[in-house]
C-alpha cells in the first residue's frame, strides 16, 4: 500500500494562502466505495482531489487507495506515521461506513480526522457542517480547525452515527445483495429491500437495562444514536449536537407492518407523537439482551452478527475532527 504524493499548490503564491503552513495530511480513499466506482474510479478521484487542494498551497498531501477490507490497516499505518511526527492529520474519502472504520482507529489518539464526503448519504459530514462538494470539504481540511466530538461503541466497536437492531440490518443485507446481483442503483435497491423486510418483518424479543432500569420489548426496531436525532421537521434525521456525551435510545412500540409504515409516514410529514409512538431514553451506557445466540446489528450502515448482550456506551470527546465550529 503506497502513498501517492500529489503535487499541490503554487510556489509563486503568497504564504498567507496556506492555512496552516506546511500541513501534512494523508488521504485514505476507499476505492471500493460506490461513489468512487460510479465517478470514474480511483484515478478520477485522484485528479479531483488534487484540483480541490490546489488552491491551498501549504498542504502536503499523500493519497492512499484502500479497498474496504484494507481501510483499517491503512488507518493504523497512518496513525503510526502521525505519532512519529510525519503527519498532522488523517483524512478519509468515503461514506459513513468508511468514516466509522477510520474513526475506530483514531478515537482516543488525539490525531485529527478530516473528511472528504465521497459516500452516498454522508450523515456524519452533514452533521459536522462539512460541505458536500469536494472543494468545500478540502477548504475545511486546509483551514486546520479541530474540535472534539463524541463517538459511541457497542461491544468495543466504534460508531459515529448510530446502531440498530431489527428491520434495518435485514434491509441493508438485502439491499446490498440486490444491488450486486441486479446491478441497480443503491436507492432503488433500498426500496426493494424495504419491501422485502416488511414482508418478513422480524420482531426480536429484547430486554434493555440501564442504571437500575430494566424493560422487556418485542419490537421491530431498536435504534441507538450517538447523541440525539431530530424526530420532527425540519431537523428530521439530523443531530444538533455531537458533543453532548450521551446515547439516545429509541424503541418502536409493538406494531405490524402497516402500523410501521404509518409510523414512518408520520415521521416524514411531521406528525410523530414521540411519547405515544416510541420509548426514548438518554443515557451514557445501556445493555441490550436477547435469547438469540447472535443478533444482526447495523453500525454506521455496516452489518455484522454480534453475540449478546450488546453493551453500548458513549465516549465523550474521544474523536478530534477537522470541522467548522458548531452552529
Amino acid at each position: 500500500m503506497t502513498a501517492l504524493p500529489l503535487p499541490l499548490g503554487n510556489s509563486d503564491e503568497p504564504a498567507t494562502v496556506a492555512a496552516p503552513a506546511a500541513m501534512r495530511i494523508r488521504i485514505l480513499v476507499n476505492e471500493a466505495g460506490g461513489t468512487v466506482r460510479r465517478t470514474g474510479g480511483f484515478a478520477e478521484q485522484r485528479t479531483r482531489i488534487a484540483e480541490a487542494f490546489a488552491p491551498h498551497g501549504g498542504v502536503r498531501v499523500d493519497l492512499v487507495p484502500a479497498a474496504g477490507g484494507e481501510l483499517a490497516a491503512a488507518a493504523e499505518q497512518a496513525l503510526t506515521a502521525a505519532r512519529g511526527g510525519d503527519l498532522d492529520a488523517i483524512i478519509v474519502g468515503g461514506g459513513d461506513g468508511s468514516i466509522g472504520t477510520v474513526a475506530g482507529v483514531l478515537a482516543g489518539s488525539g490525531v485529527p480526522l478530516g473528511i472528504l464526503p465521497l459516500g452516498t448519504l454522508n450523515h456524519f459530514a452533514r452533521d459536522l457542517g462539512i460541505p458536500a462538494d469536494l472543494p468545500g470539504a478540502a477548504a475545511i481540511v486546509a483551514a486546520g480547525q479541530a474540535r472534539d466530538v463524541d463517538v459511541a461503541e457497542v461491544n468495543g466497536r466504534i460508531f459515529v452515527n448510530n446502531s440498530s437492531i431489527g428491520l434495518y440490518p435485514h434491509m441493508v443485507i438485502h439491499r446490498d445483495r440486490q444491488a450486486k446481483l441486479l446491478g441497480i442503483p443503491k436507492k432503488l435497491a433500498t426500496l426493494l429491500a424495504t419491501l422485502h423486510a416488511l414482508q418478513r418483518f422480524p420482531r426480536r424479543r429484547l430486554w434493555v437495562t440501564a442504571a437500575g432500569w430494566h424493560e422487556h420489548y418485542r419490537s421491530p426496531c431498536l435504534f441507538i444514536g450517538n447523541n440525539e436525532y431530530g424526530l420532527g421537521l425540519p431537523s428530521l434525521g439530523t443531530r444538533q449536537s455531537l458533543d453532548s456525551g450521551e446515547l439516545c435510545v429509541y424503541v418502536a412500540r409493538p406494531r405490524g407492518p402497516l402500523g410501521l409504515i404509518w409510523l414512518a409516514l408520520r415521521v416524514a410529514f411531521g406528525g410523530l407523537d414521540a411519547a405515544r409512538d416510541l420509548d426514548m431514553m438518554r443515557l451514557a451506557e445501556v445493555e441490550v439482551g436477547s435469547r438469540a445466540r447472535r443478533l444482526l446489528v447495523a453500525r454506521d450502515g455496516e452489518v455484522e452478527r454480534l453475540r449478546p448482550p450488546l453493551r453500548y456506551r458513549t465516549r465523550p470527546g474521544a474523536l478530534r475532527v477537522l470541522a467548522p465550529p458548531p452552529a
